[in-house]
Formats: structure tokens, C-alpha cells, sequence
């Protein structure tokens, strides 16, 4: 199931993410004992994360039984201001009563990191979650962002990791924009999720959304469709602008 959600801004769009991000922790850990969520690096997740570290919403969420992790990571060092998991601790991960344990960081520097990660996913997921039936840990979670190119994770447009079909983590090395190496979810990671989140914000991205409304498969972000749960789109009205259709704000369809 798809649904799209407009706003007025970008603010909004973070409010509406960390919303989610509530509710699904919540249910996760009522339903499943644990709730486990991919984040994602770009600005307006990272307004949403600041919002998650207030000590109101903070405290609705169960963090001892969080697990998190990182949908894509630039292979640079830590420490280095490219990074998604420095920039989502200094907005989130620092703040709230989260175990060190609890974080799984992508060790994007080492040559075999994306083989190293995909191992750890699959450890963390056995202890509490089953995996589907084709073997696929299941995020509750899995947010992620989009480019102007329609790329999303580190998953760019015409590259031939989209195909990948076994793997569920990946080393790219042909990104077209520094730095070239990242680490990512593939598709069928994202895709086994009970649910995936897509931030869309600013108009030098609406015709890219407008595509991706279409299905137009060319785009990596179209490509997400999770096979057993829902797609949620949260964009601000400069992100829909060029939709024949937009959503009307705070509406889905």
C-alpha cells in the first residue's frame, strides 16, 4: 500500500516523520517485543530526529528495545561531517536513553564493510524478529530520503545495483557524486519492511516526485514498493508542485 502525505513545509513534513516514528516504535514493541528502524541522513530527517530528542516525545518511545541502524553510510571515516550516523547521534542518538549496543553503525571504511553489515542486520533481527519467508529480516522502520536524480539510499539512477536480487547490503564505488564508495540498503531489504517512509522536501525535487507518483521505474525511488507493507511519501507543497494531482495537505490518498 501506498499512501502520500502533503504539507505546508518542511517543518511540517519532520513533525509528521517523528509522528510515525512514534507510533510505529510503539506498536513494534507492543507487537514484537523490539522495534528496529533504519534512518537516513538529508536535513529535513534530521529535524525530524531533533524533534524525537525532546524529553515529551522522547519519552514515548521504549529505546532499551530500539534497535537502529543506517540505510546508507559514505565510506568516509567517523568523525568525518559526511557521515549519517555522526549527524543522526548529534541530533538524536546522544540525547535519549538509547544503549550503546543498541546502535549499528556501518563500518563503511573497511573493504568488506557491506558483507560485514549485512551479518550484523541478520544477528540483531534473530534474537527478536523473524525474518519473511524468503529470509528477509523485516524492518518496522526504514526511513529514507530522495535526491533531485530520484536516487535514494545510495541507490542511484542506470546503476546495477537496483538489480540486485541476492544481496541485501551492497558497496557501491560508482556514485555520481562524491564521495563515489557508500554502503547501502539494496532494494529488497527496503522493500521487505513492514513500513518505509520517504521525505520528500523542496521544489528542485517536485519533478522527481512527480515521476516517482507515476511508477516511472527508471527512478531508484519509484522502485520502492514494500512488497507486504505500506509506503508512506510525506512532502512539502514545494515537493508536490508539479504532480497533476497533488494530495491536499495533511491528506493521503
Amino acid at each position: 500500500m501506498r499512501e502520500v502525505l502533503a504539507f505546508a513545509t518542511a517543518d511540517d513534513v519532520a513533525d509528521a516523520a517523528a509522528f510515525l516514528f512514534v507510533n510505529l516504535a510503539a506498536q513494534a514493541v507492543r507487537d514484537r517485543g523490539a522495534f528496529y528502524v533504519a534512518l537516513a541522513g538529508g536535513a529535513t530527517h534530521l529535524s525530524c530526529y531533533r524533534l524525537l530528542s525532546a524529553p515529551l516525545i522522547s519519552s514515548r518511545v521504549d529505546w532499551e528495545k530500539t534497535q537502529v541502524f543506517f540505510g546508507d553510510e559514505r565510506c568516509v571515516p567517523e568523525g568525518h561531517p559526511d557521515r549519517n550516523d555522526d549527524a543522526a547521534a548529534a541530533a538524536l542518538l546522544n540525547h535519549v536513553s538509547l544503549p550503546g549496543k543498541n546502535i549499528h553503525r556501518i563500518p563503511a571504511t573497511e573493504r568488506d564493510g557491506a558483507e560485514r553489515y549485512e551479518s550484523e542486520i541478520r544477528g540483531a533481527f534473530s534474537i527478536f524478529s523473524p525474518s519473511s519467508d524468503k529470509g528477509i529480516p523485516r524492518f518496522d522502520l526504514v526511513f529514507l530520503g530522495m535526491g533531485p536524480d530520484g536516487h535514494t539510499a545510495s541507490l542511484f539512477p542506470g546503476r546495477a545495483s537496483l538489480d540486485e536480487a541476492q544481496r541485501l547490503v551492497l558497496r557501491v564505488d560508482d556514485s555520481p557524486k562524491p564521495p563515489v564508495s557508500r554502503v547501502t540498503f539494496t532494494l529488497p531489504l527496503v522493500n521487505a519492511a513492514r513500513h518505509v517512509s520517504l521525505l520528500v522536501t523542496g521544489k528542485e525535487k517536485a519533478a522527481a516526485l512527480a515521476r516517482v507518483l507515476l511508477e516511472d521505474a527508471a527512478l531508484p525511488a519509484a522502485r520502492v514498493r514494500p512488497t507486504a507493507g505500506t509506503l508512506t511519501i510525506l512532502a512539502d507543497a514545494a515537493a508536490v508542485s508539479d504532480s497533476k494531482n497533488p494530495p491536499a495537505a495533511g491528506t493521503s490518498r
